[in-house]
């Protein structure tokens, strides 16, 4: 089976005043549809990194980041948008909504990239994001107006509106209490069983038991995964 991703051989650099700085080093990994992947290590071991590079945000140094079978390597910027516009949703710590939109206006605007589908079938689709993350009731409240946990269900909505391959998530229980951290993991555990192919990093292991992987990153590395 093809994988939803595959990192190979990837290495990334950065430019520093005291020269290149490796921040990634050959990392390999493959994850498949209805994987849940846990992407743990210590702060600078090139967990975000990792995460922009298989967002497509970013280009690797060496090495290639397949999606879906597909070279990303040598696309244009255009076409990587586009592809990951189709196929990536992010889950940030820090929700990144705007405040003054609606929950239902912050869900409509993934599809700013996505031409093809009517007002009236976005919006559908939106409502519908937002019931299965408990939020339909809340639709017309703006952004700022919504509790934490309430703002990460509506980022939460947002990535899976377009019902993607593969969704990366950064800390994204980070900022909250504890209910409302396992209403994100619930959630993550509904889409990963309906096949959609999950990346979350985090540093909480109190909630390594709910993956179905652990990908542990070291120095830039990714460690032999346990048997």
């Amino acid at each position: 089976m093809t994988p939803v991703l595959r990192l190979a051989g990837v290495t990334k650099r950065f430019a520093s005043p005291a020269g290149a700085v490796e921040v990634l080093r050959g990392v390999d990994a493959d994850l498949h549809a209805g994987d849940f992947a846990a992407l743990t290590g210590p702060s600078g071991s090139g967990k975000s990194t990792l995460l922009h590079l298989a967002a497509l945000l970013d280009a690797p140094t060496a090495g290639a980041v397949l999606l879906r079978g597909r070279d990303t390597t040598p696309l244009r910027e255009r076409e990587r948008c586009a592809l990951r516009a189709e196929s990536v949703s992010l889950v940030f710590q820090k929700f990144c909504l705007l405040p003054h939109r609606t929950a239902l206006q912050n869900v409509l605007l993934r599809f700013r990239h996505l031409p093809g589908l009517s007002r009236r079938e976005q919006t559908a689709r939106s409502r519908a994001a937002l019931e299965r993350v408990g939020l339909a009731a809340l639709a017309d409240r703006r952004a700022r107006l919504l509790s934490g946990g309430e703002m990460q269900r509506v980022a939460v909505a947002r990535a899976i509106v377009v019902n993607p391959a593969l969704l990366l998530a950064d800390e994204p229980t980070g900022n909250l209490d504890a209910d409302s951290a396992a209403r994100i993991m619930a959630l993550f555990g509904e889409l990963h069983r309906d096949g959609m192919a999950i990346l979350m990093a985090t540093h909480n292991p109190a909630l390594l038991p709910a993956f179905t992987r652990v990908l542990r990153m070291d120095a830039g590395r990714l460690c032999p995964e346990a048997s």
